[in-house]
Order: structure tokens, then sequence, then C-alpha cells
């Protein structure tokens, strides 16, 4: 199997046109023609995790973390950026990061901090927003279902929880083929009505480009009358952080307790203790401080995040108590959550684990 193979199926799970407009996601390293031996999973790509490639005789690294964050102008192997490069470089070791894009989905890594709280009801915290279109296709009435189903299979037609989600309604659409047309039906020069339902569906930005291939590969006219239409609806399947509850509220410390004991903390930096009982959980991988004023408008009674700065932490305003647990230890999860994504869907080569920690800091 070709690496391009597998960075298709990371991409429409994925999509890249989801990551931040700061990020760096997708092929860094490496011919996406070459054969897949086998796939190392990690957190970050450092020289260390390229050996450990090696040794396993894996030739791509799935990294969360891209390895190229900023331009470089040179490689020269002066800093670890550019020695981990050339010598993934040298050993023919592609290096594929799947960071914000899979920070923003609503399955992703905000999903694998939730389950593993034990969270219920979980949403996304702060949904993006215009990021939707309405789709609406004339098609004639004894092709709507092969219509839909090429469309939904391509991405179309979600809503929350739900799937192949659709609107149709019937109607008479008229046309007159001109010269060098080849109708569907009806003769050249002469007006034509026919029978048509008018399908609609909602269809994220990322996934309008393979929707509307589809709409058109599947659709028996040559030219397919369609209109796409900008929402300002938010994207419940797309976002920063998520927020969802405890089955029963849980003494506050208790909680902390707990959070410490299944992220393997060093230490949990926190606000006052200004809630009692926790019930409402807002988290969010890695740097989550922008977050705040969402999880506390969201009536959270704690939020899971890193990287708060000093005077961050007065901005809980002791309406919410803020737990940072480290950057590395909010998102160490987040290499088993890709492993299953790529196990459960490719059984031609193995897909490891690193066995390397990362994390740049230590607690004495």
């Amino acid at each position: 199997m070709k690496i391009k193979e597998l960075t298709s199926f990371l991409e429409q799970k994925y999509p890249l046109g989801s990551q931040a407009d700061f990020d760096n996601c997708g092929l860094i390293t490496g011919d996406s023609e070459n054969e897949i031996t086998s796939v190392l999973v990690s957190l970050d790509c450092t020289e260390e995790i390229i050996e450990e490639a090696i040794t396993l005789g894996a030739n791509v690294i799935v990294s969360h973390h891209p390895i190229v964050f900023k331009g470089l102008k040179k490689i020269t192997g002066k800093n670890y950026v550019e020695r981990t490069i050339i010598k993934a470089i040298q050993n023919n070791i592609a290096i594929y990061a799947v960071h914000t894009n899979l920070d923003h989905h609503i399955s992703g890594v905000n999903a694998e901090i939730a389950s593993r709280l034990e969270l219920e009801n979980v949403q996304i915290l702060d949904p993006v927003q215009n990021s939707l279109y309405k789709l609406c296709v004339f098609v004639p009435q004894d092709h709507v279902s092969q219509v839909e189903r090429s469309m939904f299979h391509a991405g179309a037609g979600k809503i929350g929880n739900y799937a192949e989600c659709s609107f149709e309604s019937a109607g008479i659409g008229s046309f007159k083929p001109l010269e060098g047309a080849d109708p569907f039906e009806g003769k050249i020069g002469s007006r034509t009505k026919a029978s048509e339902s008018k399908i609609e569906v909602l269809v994220s930005k990322h996934k309008l480009a393979a929707v509307l291939h589809a709409m058109n590969d599947a659709h028996p006219y040559e030219e397919v009358a369609h209109d796409i239409l900008p929402l300002h609806n938010s994207n419940q399947e797309e976002g920063s952080g998520m927020i969802g509850e405890l089955k029963n509220p849980v003494d506050t410390l208790t909680f902390l307790a707990k959070i410490k004991q299944v992220f393997h903390c060093g230490v949990i930096r926190h606000t006052d203790i200004v809630k009692q009982k926790i019930r409402t959980v807002a988290v969010c991988g890695g740097s989550g401080s922008f977050l705040l004023n969402k999880a506390i408008a969201r009536k959270a009674d704690l939020f899971i995040t890193a990287d708060f700065k000093y005077h961050e932490f007065f901005d809980a305003e002791d309406k919410i108590v803020i737990a940072d647990i480290g950057h590395y230890e909010s998102e160490q999860f987040t290499i088993n959550l890709i492993q299953r994504e790529i196990s459960n869907n490719f059984a031609k080569f193995a897909v490891h684990l690193t066995g390397i920690n990362t994390n740049p800091i230590n607690y004495f």
C-alpha cells in the first residue's frame, strides 16, 4: 500500500482545510508514491523518534505535532528540527502531521480526553462559524436515491448525531436543449418540462468539492442545475474544545485526584476551589486559555487544559476552576486515537505506538 492511500484517508477523515491558519498539517517529508512498510505513531517527531522508526522498520511517522512549524530557510542541522528532517530524509522516512485538524474534529483529541474522564452529553465547546453550505440540486425523480447516496458517501448530510439528512421537494423543471447539447430527455430546440425533485443537504466547506464531484458523477444531466448557499449556522461537527457532564456531581478535590491519576500528571496547577462539586467539565488538549470565556459562558464548573500563563489564571474571576494539567499530559492519548483509526481501516501494515516519552518538561 502506498503512502498516499494512508494520507488520503487521514485527510478525508480530518480535512486539512480545518487546521488553524498558523498550522502545518499534512505530509512534511517523503514521497507519497512509496510503499508503506509500517507506521509509527507519536505525539512529537524528534531525532529519537526517527531512530525508533529505523529500529522498527517503519518508513512512515504519523505525529500529532508537526516537526516543521515555522518556515525553514536552511537545513544545516544546527537545531533539533533540522537534524530530525535530515535524518528522516536520509533514511527515506515520511513524516505526516495531523494536528489542529485533529484538535478541531468532533471525534478528535478532545473527544479522547472526554472519554477518559467518562463525560456524557459531550459537545464541541466553541463550534466554528461560517463553515457550512446548503447545497440544492434538481434531479429527475427516478434518480433521487442515486444522487443522494453519492452525495452522502462524499460527506454531505451530517447534522450532529444524524447522518444522511436531506430535504426533498417535488416540482416541474423546464429547459430547451440548444444545438450541441446531448439532453437526457427532450429534443433539440424544443422546450421540455420534466418532473424533478429538489434535494437540499448541508455540506461542510472542507467536503464541498468532493460532494460536488460526487453529485455531478451520479447525476444523469450533462448540465446540473444546483445552488450553493453559505450559511451562518455554527458547525457542530467542528471547533475548539469540548464540554460534557459527569454522570453524578463529584467533590472537586476528588475529581482533581482522578485527573491526576488518569493523565499521569506530575502536578496540576489550578485556581481556587470555588466550586465544591464538579458536574459540567470543559476540556481542551494543549494550549486552551483562549477558550476560558467560552467555558465560563457555558457554565462549566471546571476547565481542563494546559499552558495557562500566570496572569491568565486571574481571568477565572472565581466563576470556574481552571486545571492546567500540562501540554503533553493533556494530549498524550492522542496517539492511541490515531493508532485506532489507522489500524481499524488498514490491515496491510503494522501500526506501532511510540515507546518514547517526548515530554520536554520534568517535575522534581
